[in-house]
Protein backbone atom coordinates (compact mmCIF):
# COMPACT_ATOMS: atom_id res chain seq x y z
CA UNK A 1 0.00 0.00 0.00
CA UNK A 2 1.67 3.31 -1.12
CA UNK A 3 1.17 6.63 1.39
CA UNK A 4 2.87 9.94 0.55
CA UNK A 5 4.78 11.92 2.92
CA UNK A 6 2.64 13.60 5.62
CA UNK A 7 -0.58 11.77 4.16
CA UNK A 8 -3.66 11.93 6.67
CA UNK A 9 -5.35 8.56 6.81
CA UNK A 10 -8.04 7.43 8.42
CA UNK A 11 -8.95 3.36 8.77
CA UNK A 12 -12.09 2.52 8.61
CA UNK A 13 -13.12 -1.29 9.36
CA UNK A 14 -16.16 -2.89 9.25
CA UNK A 15 -15.73 -5.60 12.37
CA UNK A 16 -17.39 -8.42 11.10
CA UNK A 17 -16.69 -8.32 7.30
CA UNK A 18 -12.64 -8.22 8.34
CA UNK A 19 -12.94 -10.72 10.34
CA UNK A 20 -14.61 -12.91 8.02
CA UNK A 21 -12.08 -12.23 5.71
CA UNK A 22 -9.25 -13.22 8.20
CA UNK A 23 -11.00 -16.61 9.33
CA UNK A 24 -11.49 -17.39 5.77
CA UNK A 25 -7.71 -16.84 4.85
CA UNK A 26 -6.71 -19.13 7.88
CA UNK A 27 -5.45 -16.01 10.03
CA UNK A 28 -6.88 -13.77 13.34
CA UNK A 29 -6.28 -10.29 13.25
CA UNK A 30 -3.69 -8.69 16.27
CA UNK A 31 -4.96 -5.10 16.27
CA UNK A 32 -2.21 -3.81 17.90
CA UNK A 33 -0.06 -4.62 15.23
CA UNK A 34 -2.80 -3.25 13.02
CA UNK A 35 -2.80 0.13 14.44
CA UNK A 36 1.47 0.25 14.25
CA UNK A 37 1.50 -1.34 10.79
CA UNK A 38 -0.62 1.94 9.96
CA UNK A 39 0.91 4.79 12.01
CA UNK A 40 4.40 3.79 10.36
CA UNK A 41 3.63 4.45 7.10
CA UNK A 42 1.56 7.86 7.52
CA UNK A 43 0.11 10.11 9.89
CA UNK A 44 -3.30 8.36 11.58
CA UNK A 45 -6.05 10.50 11.95
CA UNK A 46 -8.72 8.02 13.19
CA UNK A 47 -9.09 4.39 13.18
CA UNK A 48 -12.85 3.11 13.36
CA UNK A 49 -14.05 -0.14 14.48
CA UNK A 50 -17.77 -0.76 13.99
CA UNK A 51 -20.17 -4.05 15.30
CA UNK A 52 -23.45 -4.93 16.57
CA UNK A 53 -24.06 -6.05 19.92
CA UNK A 54 -26.79 -8.37 20.85
CA UNK A 55 -27.59 -6.42 24.10
CA UNK A 56 -30.17 -8.87 25.74
CA UNK A 57 -27.29 -11.17 26.65
CA UNK A 58 -26.25 -11.25 30.31
CA UNK A 59 -22.26 -11.22 29.11
CA UNK A 60 -21.97 -10.75 25.19
CA UNK A 61 -18.86 -12.52 24.25
CA UNK A 62 -17.75 -9.54 22.00
CA UNK A 63 -17.20 -7.38 25.09
CA UNK A 64 -13.40 -8.13 26.24
CA UNK A 65 -12.25 -7.45 22.17
CA UNK A 66 -15.03 -4.05 21.88
CA UNK A 67 -13.08 -2.48 25.64
CA UNK A 68 -9.82 -3.44 24.43
CA UNK A 69 -10.11 -1.72 21.34
CA UNK A 70 -11.86 1.45 22.88
CA UNK A 71 -8.80 1.53 25.23
CA UNK A 72 -6.12 1.18 22.82
CA UNK A 73 -6.79 3.72 20.06
CA UNK A 74 -9.72 2.76 18.19
CA UNK A 75 -12.65 5.16 18.31
CA UNK A 76 -15.67 1.93 18.62
CA UNK A 77 -19.07 2.71 16.91
CA UNK A 78 -21.90 0.12 18.07
CA UNK A 79 -25.33 -0.31 18.09
CA UNK A 80 -27.79 -2.86 19.28
CA UNK A 81 -28.08 -5.76 16.84
CA UNK A 82 -32.07 -6.68 16.06
CA UNK A 83 -33.32 -9.93 16.56
CA UNK A 84 -35.66 -12.23 14.39
CA UNK A 85 -37.25 -15.52 13.47
CA UNK A 86 -36.52 -16.57 10.16
CA UNK A 87 -39.24 -18.43 7.95
CA UNK A 88 -37.38 -21.74 9.13
CA UNK A 89 -38.83 -20.69 12.84
CA UNK A 90 -34.53 -20.28 13.66
CA UNK A 91 -33.59 -17.25 15.81
CA UNK A 92 -31.30 -14.50 14.05
CA UNK A 93 -29.63 -11.58 14.64
CA UNK A 94 -29.21 -8.76 12.18
CA UNK A 95 -26.63 -6.21 12.43
CA UNK A 96 -26.08 -3.79 9.68
CA UNK A 97 -23.35 -0.70 10.32
CA UNK A 98 -23.26 0.35 6.60
CA UNK A 99 -25.27 3.45 7.14
CA UNK A 100 -22.74 4.45 10.36
CA UNK A 101 -19.90 3.68 8.46
CA UNK A 102 -21.16 5.91 5.95
CA UNK A 103 -21.54 8.93 7.76
CA UNK A 104 -18.63 8.97 9.56
CA UNK A 105 -16.46 8.51 6.33
CA UNK A 106 -18.53 11.52 4.68
CA UNK A 107 -17.89 13.60 8.00
CA UNK A 108 -13.82 12.96 7.93
CA UNK A 109 -13.70 13.65 4.77
CA UNK A 110 -12.72 17.03 4.91
CA UNK A 111 -10.22 16.86 7.70
CA UNK A 112 -8.47 13.31 6.22
CA UNK A 113 -6.04 12.52 2.45
CA UNK A 114 -6.77 8.85 2.12
CA UNK A 115 -9.20 6.81 3.37
CA UNK A 116 -8.90 3.18 3.87
CA UNK A 117 -12.05 0.86 4.20
CA UNK A 118 -11.56 -2.50 5.71
CA UNK A 119 -14.70 -3.93 4.07
CA UNK A 120 -15.67 -5.93 0.45
CA UNK A 121 -19.30 -5.08 0.84
CA UNK A 122 -20.48 -3.90 -2.63
CA UNK A 123 -23.16 -1.35 -1.18
CA UNK A 124 -20.24 0.61 -0.60
CA UNK A 125 -19.25 1.44 -3.77
CA UNK A 126 -21.16 4.75 -4.13
CA UNK A 127 -19.88 5.97 -0.73
CA UNK A 128 -16.24 5.64 -2.48
CA UNK A 129 -16.97 7.46 -5.47
CA UNK A 130 -18.68 10.15 -3.59
CA UNK A 131 -15.80 11.09 -1.39
CA UNK A 132 -12.95 10.26 -4.31
CA UNK A 133 -15.28 13.41 -6.12
CA UNK A 134 -14.01 15.30 -2.79
CA UNK A 135 -10.42 14.83 -4.12
CA UNK A 136 -9.72 11.83 -1.48
CA UNK A 137 -8.09 8.31 -2.16
CA UNK A 138 -9.83 5.38 -1.15
CA UNK A 139 -7.78 2.19 -0.52
CA UNK A 140 -10.06 -1.03 0.17
CA UNK A 141 -8.38 -3.72 1.79
CA UNK A 142 -10.69 -7.31 1.26
CA UNK A 143 -9.72 -10.35 -0.38
CA UNK A 144 -9.85 -12.21 -3.09
CA UNK A 145 -8.53 -15.08 -2.42
CA UNK A 146 -11.42 -16.74 -0.24
CA UNK A 147 -14.41 -19.09 -1.68
CA UNK A 148 -16.28 -16.62 -2.53
CA UNK A 149 -14.16 -14.03 -2.91
CA UNK A 150 -14.81 -11.62 -0.34
CA UNK A 151 -14.91 -8.44 -1.96
CA UNK A 152 -17.52 -7.61 -4.57
CA UNK A 153 -16.17 -5.98 -8.13
CA UNK A 154 -17.77 -3.09 -8.27
CA UNK A 155 -16.37 -2.00 -5.41
CA UNK A 156 -12.60 -3.23 -6.33
CA UNK A 157 -13.03 -1.37 -9.32
CA UNK A 158 -14.21 1.93 -7.96
CA UNK A 159 -11.42 2.30 -5.31
CA UNK A 160 -7.86 3.77 -5.71
CA UNK A 161 -6.42 0.81 -4.77
CA UNK A 162 -7.24 -2.46 -3.72
CA UNK A 163 -5.40 -4.29 -0.87
CA UNK A 164 -5.27 -7.85 -1.02
CA UNK A 165 -5.93 -8.67 2.96
CA UNK A 166 -3.66 -12.18 2.51
CA UNK A 167 -0.73 -9.68 1.49
CA UNK A 168 -1.12 -7.96 4.94
CA UNK A 169 -1.07 -10.92 7.21
CA UNK A 170 2.83 -10.65 8.10
CA UNK A 171 1.97 -6.81 9.03
CA UNK A 172 -1.31 -7.55 11.07
CA UNK A 173 -1.75 -10.91 11.83
CA UNK A 174 -1.51 -12.82 15.00
CA UNK A 175 1.07 -15.20 16.46
CA UNK A 176 0.19 -18.90 17.87
CA UNK A 177 1.79 -17.81 21.24
CA UNK A 178 -0.90 -14.32 21.87
CA UNK A 179 -3.72 -16.58 19.76
CA UNK A 180 -3.71 -19.31 22.72
CA UNK A 181 -2.77 -16.29 25.49
CA UNK A 182 -5.44 -14.47 24.41
CA UNK A 183 -8.43 -17.40 24.02
CA UNK A 184 -7.06 -17.79 27.75
CA UNK A 185 -7.19 -14.55 28.82
CA UNK A 186 -11.12 -14.31 27.13
CA UNK A 187 -12.39 -17.43 29.31
CA UNK A 188 -11.10 -15.68 32.58
CA UNK A 189 -12.63 -12.83 31.51
CA UNK A 190 -15.99 -14.38 30.29
CA UNK A 191 -15.99 -16.03 33.75
CA UNK A 192 -14.96 -12.98 35.81
CA UNK A 193 -18.53 -10.91 33.25
CA UNK A 194 -16.11 -8.38 31.58
CA UNK A 195 -14.18 -7.05 35.44
CA UNK A 196 -10.74 -6.24 35.03
CA UNK A 197 -8.59 -4.19 33.50
CA UNK A 198 -8.45 -3.36 29.59
CA UNK A 199 -5.38 -2.25 28.42
CA UNK A 200 -2.81 -4.99 27.61
CA UNK A 201 0.21 -5.84 25.31
CA UNK A 202 -2.26 -7.83 22.85
CA UNK A 203 -6.15 -7.78 21.79
CA UNK A 204 -8.93 -10.20 23.04
CA UNK A 205 -9.00 -13.15 20.33
CA UNK A 206 -11.64 -12.12 17.80
CA UNK A 207 -12.17 -15.33 17.34
CA UNK A 208 -13.19 -16.23 20.62
CA UNK A 209 -14.93 -13.15 21.09
CA UNK A 210 -16.91 -13.91 17.55
CA UNK A 211 -17.49 -17.57 16.94
CA UNK A 212 -20.16 -17.77 19.34
CA UNK A 213 -22.45 -16.16 17.30
CA UNK A 214 -21.27 -14.70 14.21
CA UNK A 215 -23.70 -17.28 12.11
CA UNK A 216 -26.08 -15.39 13.44
CA UNK A 217 -25.25 -12.43 11.77
CA UNK A 218 -25.83 -11.32 8.45
CA UNK A 219 -22.42 -9.19 8.24
CA UNK A 220 -20.28 -11.70 9.06
CA UNK A 221 -21.17 -13.93 6.05
CA UNK A 222 -18.61 -13.84 3.77
CA UNK A 223 -21.57 -13.77 0.72
CA UNK A 224 -23.52 -10.77 1.96
CA UNK A 225 -21.91 -8.60 -0.85
CA UNK A 226 -23.47 -11.03 -3.43
CA UNK A 227 -26.82 -11.03 -1.91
Amino acid sequence: MKFYTQERVGLFIDGANLYSAARSLGFEIDYRRLLDAFRKEAHLVRAFYYTALVEDQEYSPLRPLIDWLDYNGFTMVTKPAKEYTDAMGRRKVKGNMDIELAIDVMEMAPHIDHVVLFSGDGDFRRLVEAVQRKGVRVSVVSSTKTQPPMVADELRRQADTFVELQDLMPKIARDQAAREASRSAGLQATLRSGQGGHQGAHAPSPASAMDDFDDEIDTADPRKHLR
